[in-house]
């Protein structure tokens, strides 16, 4: 298995005034292509920034990350943006889509700006759609759906491209249980396809379906767990029961 994601030596320094704000310190590890890593860790301990600034969102203070072969650091915001558009998809927590828009249009749209052929664009949003059960909304304003069915919809809008790593802030944060469960089938799916995820959660239950967790305190990892790839279901009770146990070792 070959390397999608190499972190060195990761510093974060939010600069206020006359004060300075470590929130990342010498963060180092690795992700293998088609991995699902899930980073969790006390509130404030650094976790969107992470994934912020391993995905270029947000600029690194130093260290190194690379993408691929693709140094993040040495790259212009033109490029980095060209990167996130076809090499990674994106879902938050809040579910940000345009709001002038139908949910297919949002669907489509990064593909279209990706220049690829709006026929096969069209048809891949068409079985994406199909695949979470939310083709009957393809042309519902984004006030017209439910919570899950939006979330499901970002899922597809974030796959439209054919991400080699979906970046996941609290994906299941704002949903209730059951949105929140079909959400994580979909993304598991989508891993099982060969896309790679890093997920920022809060959620021992969540975090316990990925294949290894690693755990972020003061803005430097404390430690990791692999948990392996989740097979069915029924694994999910003693999965859990194991991450919660090592969490609170750990001091969550």
């Amino acid at each position: 298995m070959s390397r999608i994601i190499t972190v060195q030596g990761l510093c974060k320094t939010y600069n206020m005034n006359k004060y300075s704000n470590e929130v990342l310190t010498n963060v180092n590890f690795e992700m293998e292509d088609g991995e699902f890593i899930s980073i969790m860790g006390p509130s404030g301990s650094g976790k969107s920034t992470l994934l912020y600034t391993v995905s270029g969102m947000d600029q690194m203070t130093s260290g190194s990350v690379v993408f691929g072969e693709k140094e993040l650091g040495r790259m212009n915001k033109k490029e980095l943006s060209s990167l996130r558009l076809l090499e990674m998809g994106f879902i938050f927590q809040q579910m940000y889509m345009m709001k002038k828009l139908c949910i297919l249009d949002n669907i489509v749209l990064p593909g279209y700006r990706a220049g690829k052929d709006r026929n096969a664009v069209n048809a891949r949003a068409g079985e994406l759609m199909e695949r979470l059960s939310i083709s009957d909304i393809a042309d519902h304003e984004i006030n017209e759906v439910s919570g899950g069915q939006l979330q499901r919809a970002c899922l597809c809008r974030a796959l439209i491209n054919e991400p080699k790593v979906i970046f996941a802030d609290e994906p299941t944060g704002a949903l209730n249980s059951r949105a929140a469960s079909d959400v994580m089938k979909e993304l598991r799916k989508a891993n099982a396809d060969g896309t790679g995820i890093m997920m920022v959660t809060h959620s021992v239950r969540v975090a316990a379906q990925s294949e290894r967790v690693i755990y972020l305190a003061d803005g430097s990892i404390k430690g990791e767990i692999v948990l392996g790839k989740l097979e069915n279901d029924e694994e999910l009770p003693a999965r859990d029961k194991l991450l919660n146990n090592w969490l609170l070792q750990k001091g969550w």
